[in-house]
This record gives structure tokens, C-alpha cells and sequence, in this order.
């Protein structure tokens, strides 16, 4: 990753970014560059190192913010680098702030507003979520523009190295598309460009909701075939590459919300997609609170990280901030963080969730809910900081046996595709009436699932009549709290805006209320709005 910079500002500078001095680096000029020469040449030639070190930049986008320690030198220009354009604490904010589970006391500009659901166009952590995308994707049109066959046989790539480069055009496809992902289930129609789009100054088109989704599918089928395999556990060589498993996680993902996001279901094609990776062998970790530690790159459940590495990926978003955001002052070495910031507490509903089970104090990921940190469990006061909701502390810079790794900095990787959620994105496309799965099965994977939080299957069992949506919703609070997946599932079970559910603070006030539906999804930044005339604002913005 630090060869990075040199090599792919210089690259990008030839090529030009298309979404605006918003979302352009701001570092490109590393080294002289002779009008005469072909740039892409200079960088690539016939060597895979420098493709390699291409690639590793997209991934390095999920985890970091800049290309330098502490975000610096950041790759997106106008937003805080660590706070506000960090992919995973920008992912994390947007889809757990607003939500039942999550309350943030911190005043920054923008965070009481997703805490209340009452932000506007110019919220800049929506903004520096959507440009961060937009980063991504533009990373990958420019690897794929570069890496054509055509291009490589002009720089007398050998055989062997552009089938290597078969695999990295296939992992950049994954990247784009997942980008494509959180842009549509955040977004919906959003400003659209491949590495096809005219490269400079054109504005792009806005494409609809289902144009969009039907890129995603496409790109993800049409890619499978290059990924690598799957496997299971750690591999040196392959872990934290985007497998085939990966893309039919997403596949899984984005076939579960296919209904809210184009009106048509595609609950069939989630159960196809969730047995592709229930063959493959994936394993639950035998325990849930492994599956967060420094060492999780050796769980068996793992299908796609984002991969941390200490001072080798130090950041003030991504994990540094999941380990420092929440936690009590006193637990700061227990965690191995290198903060205690208390400024995120869960609200009284994550409580109420697990309270839902009779016999929830036995539940292993209940642990996590610190109940005993806090001497009021309703937020009472927005901006304070203790005493006022609840402490969760679910990630720990601590390997599973009890040592530590090599310093305080983040060692966690995130699991943004775990195999616990591929069981309920399972067993709720059958409730909703996909067909190729089985209600038995069903059952069967949510009782796995349970057995292991409560390590007792006379405490854990359900029986078919228990398995309802409802219950669905509220195990997949009990199972992701705090993994960046709330917002999306409220929405799915319209739980999310409106009267029907309402919490402390939604939409402003203490005993919460009704809020329109348009804040289900987020308003395009005013930014690009008036930089890009082709752009149609999302309905209430």
C-alpha cells in the first residue's frame, strides 16, 4: 500500500477523475511529468508489480482514508479524510445512526441530524459517504481502462502475468459493484460511469434504481467466472481477495432488497445465490465474540474483510474507530484501543430486542450490550456522555487465546460478508416465498445459529412456529448489532420511517415520532447537484 500514491496518482492524473475537484485527489503531482509521454506506460509497463499495487489501492479505499498515517494525504478533498470519508466509519454512521440501535453524542455538524433523521442535502458525512463511493469506483474504471488486452500486449505483457491480470479485473469489477451496491441502497438513482464513460470533463448521466440494480447483477455474474475460488479460514496468498463467495454474498444481499429497491421480488434468487455459499463449507465460528477479534482472519465464517494491519493501516475511521467510538473509559485497556471516545451508545430498543428472549442474560452476544456501564439506559440527554444509554462493546483488539497483538492499533478486520448472515438472508427469502429452499432448512440454520450465541440447545431451539418475519427482524438485531446493517434491514421490514415503530429521538424528539418516508433513502450531496446539471434531487430533498 505505500508504493500506492506514487504510482497511481500519476496514472489517475493521465486519465482524469470524472466526478468533480470534490472527490479528486489532491496530491498529483509526485513527480514531473513530460507532456510527450504516455503516463498509463510509465506507471504500468510489463511487470505485474505495478498492477498489483493498482489493485491493493482499491482495497486499501475500504480500510483507509489517506495514503499516509491518521489519514493524511487523503484520497478525497472538501470532508475530514478519517471521520467523513472513511468507507467503513461513513458506511457505519449512515446505516447505524439513524437507526433503533445507535445514538451518537457527539455535536459534530451533520451527526445529530442522522441521529434524528432530519438531515438534508448538505449533511457532510452523507457527502463524504457518497464522494468515498464514487472514489472507489473511479479507482476501478481506471485499473480496467489500463488493463485491457489490447493495452497489455502493447507493453509486452508475457502469458502468465495477464492471466493474473484476469483475476485483478474480476476482484476491481467486485470493488465497482459493491460500490454500485451501497450507492443504490443508499441513494437509489445515482450518477453512473464505467470505463467506458467519456473520460475529462462530461458530467455523467443519472441512471434509475433498476438500471443500476441490473449493472450490479450483471457485473457480479459476468465476473464469477475470474474470481478466485473460495476456502475456508486463512490463506496467505488469498485472504481477504474478493472469491466467488464474495460476489454471491452481494448477490444474496442485493436479491433480499430487491424489492424495495426496483418493486419487483427476487426472493428466490437470494435462496440460489445463499446455497451457492452454504456448499461451499463455511463454518459459524464456534464462538460469536471471535468472530470481532484481532485474529478473526482465522474464522472459518469469514467470506469477505476489510483487511486491518496495525500501524500498516492506521486510521482515525474504519476499526480504530468501531474499537475507540463506544467503549467506557475503564475498559480501554481490556479493549487494546487506542481511545476511550464514549460517544456512541446503543439506545434502549437494542435492549429491548434481546429482552425479547426469556432467557437473554445467557445469550453470548448479549455480554456485549454492557448494561452494567451505565447507570440509565434510555438516552435522556443527547450530548452527554455517560450515564446515558448503554455501552456496547462488541470489537476487541485482542486475539481469541487472550494475547495481544503487536500494538494498540487495529489488528480487526471487519467482516463485511460473514456466514452468519447468508443463514438469515436464507430463512427470511423462504418466509417471504422464494422457492429452492425449504422452511426445514430454514429452521435448521437459524437453531445453528442460536445454539452457538447460547452454547445450549435447550435454551436456544425454536420450533417452526416461532420462525416468523418478526422473529427474523429481531434475531438479525440480536445477530449484527453495531455491523452496518440495521438501516438497510429496517427498511426491508418497514420498520424504519413513518408511525408503525418509533424509538427515543426519532425524528427529534424524546419520545420519538412519525417521519416521512422520503428519508428512506439519503439525498444526493447539494454538491454535485449543482455541479452536475444532468442530476435529478431524490423526492423530499
Amino acid at each position: 500500500m505505500k508504493a500506492l500514491k506514487y504510482k497511481f496518482s500519476i496514472l489517475l492524473l493521465s486519465m482524469g477523475l470524472m466526478m468533480g475537484s470534490e472527490a479528486c485527489m489532491d496530491d498529483l503531482d509526485t513527480i514531473p511529468i513530460d507532456d510527450e509521454e504516455l503516463v498509463s506506460d510509465v506507471v504500468f509497463g510489463s511487470d505485474l508489480g505495478a498492477y498489483t499495487s493498482s489493485l491493493a489501492k482499491i482495497y486499501a479505499g475500504l480500510a483507509i482514508s489517506g495514503n499516509s498515517g491518521g489519514d493524511g494525504d487523503a484520497d478525497v478533498a472538501g470532508v475530514d479524510g478519517g471521520s467523513q470519508a472513511s468507507f467503513l466509519r461513513g458506511l457505519w454512521n449512515l446505516q447505524q445512526l439513524p437507526t433503533d440501535e445507535t445514538h451518537c453524542c457527539w455535536g459534530d455538524a451533520g451527526i445529530p441530524d442522522l441521529n434524528y433523521i432530519t438531515w438534508g442535502s448538505g449533511n457532510v458525512f452523507i457527502k463524504g459517504f457518497y464522494y468515498r463511493l464514487y472514489y472507489q469506483i473511479n479507482l476501478a474504471n481506471a485499473f480496467l481502462r489500463e488493463t485491457t488486452d489490447g493495452k497489455l500486449s502493447s507493453r509486452g505483457v508475457d502469458e502468465a502475468t495477464k492471466a493474473e491480470i484476469v483475476t485483478y479485473r474480476a476482484e476491481a469489477r467486485f470493488h465497482r459493484a459493491l460500490a454500485y451496491f451501497y450507492l443504490l441502497d443508499m441513494f437509489r438513482n445515482v450518477p453512473f460511469v464505467t470505463e467506458e464513460s467519456p473520460v475529462g470533463s462530461t458530467p455523467p448521466d443519472q441512471k434509475s434504481a433498476e438500471y443500476i440494480f441490473d449493472y450490479i447483477e450483471s457485473e457480479l455474474i459476468d465476473c464469477e467466472s475470474d474470481l478466485l475460488d473460495p476456502f475456508v479460514g486463512y490463506d496467505s496468498e488469498k485472504y481477504g481477495h474478493a472469491n466467488k463467495a464474495a460476489a454471491w454474498a452481494l448477490l444474496s444481499r442485493l436479491y433480499l432488497n430487491a424489492e424495495i429497491y426496483t418493486g419487483v421480488d427476487r426472493y428466490t434468487d437470494c435462496i440460489t445465490y445463499s446455497n451457492k455459499v452454504l456448499d461451499e463449507g463455511y463454518i459459524l465460528d464456534p464462538v460469536y465474540a471471535n468472530v470481532f477479534k484481532a485474529d478473526n482472519y482465522t474464522s472459518t465464517e469469514m467470506i469477505f474483510p476489510i483487511r486491518y494491519e496495525g500501524e500498516e493501516t492506521q486510521t482515525w475511521g474504519g476499526m480504530t474507530f468501531l474499537l475507540s467510538a463506544g467503549e467506557p473509559s475503564d475498559m480501554q485497556a481490556e479493549v487494546n484501543a487506542v481511545g476511550a471516545w464514549q460517544g456512541v451508545r446503543a439506545r434502549s430498543a437494542l435492549l429491548t430486542t434481546f429482552e425479547a428472549e426469556d432467557n437473554h442474560t445467557l445469550d453470548a452476544r448479549f455480554s456485549m450490550v454492557r448494561v452494567d456501564k451505565t447507570a440509565n439506559y434510555e438516552i435522556e440527554t443527547p450530548s452527554l456522555y455517560t450515564d446515558n444509554g448503554i455501552p456496547v462493546v462488541k470489537y476487541y483488539n485482542v486475539n481469541s487465546d487472550g494475547s495481544l497483538p503487536a500494538s494498540n492499533i487495529a489488528y480487526n478486520d471487519f467482516p463485511l460478508f460473514r456466514l452468519g448472515e447468508i443463514y438469515l438472508n436464507y430463512a427470511e427469502a423462504v418466509l417471504r416465498g422464494g422457492t429452492g429452499g425449504s422452511t426445514a432448512t430454514a429452521l435448521q440454520l437459524i437453531n445453528e445459529l442460536r445454539e452457538r450465541a447460547y452454547s445450549d440447545a435447550g435454551l436456544s431451539k425454536i420450533s417452526q412456529s416461532d420462525l416468523t418475519l418478526d422473529f427474523i427482524f429481531d434475531e438479525r438485531g440480536r445477530e449484527f448489532f453495531y455491523e452496518a446493517q440495521r438501516r438497510t434491514d429496517m427498511i426491508r421490514f418497514e420498520k424504519f420511517t413513518g408511525s408503525s415503530y418509533v424509538w427515543v429521538w426519532k425524528g427529534g424528539t424524546a419520545n420519538g415520532r412519525s417521519v416521512s418516508s422520503h428519508f428512506s433513502v439519503y439525498p444526493i450531496p447539494a454538491d454535485d447537484i449543482g455541479a452536475n446539471l444532468n442530476l435529478t434531487q431524490n423526492d423530499g430533498y
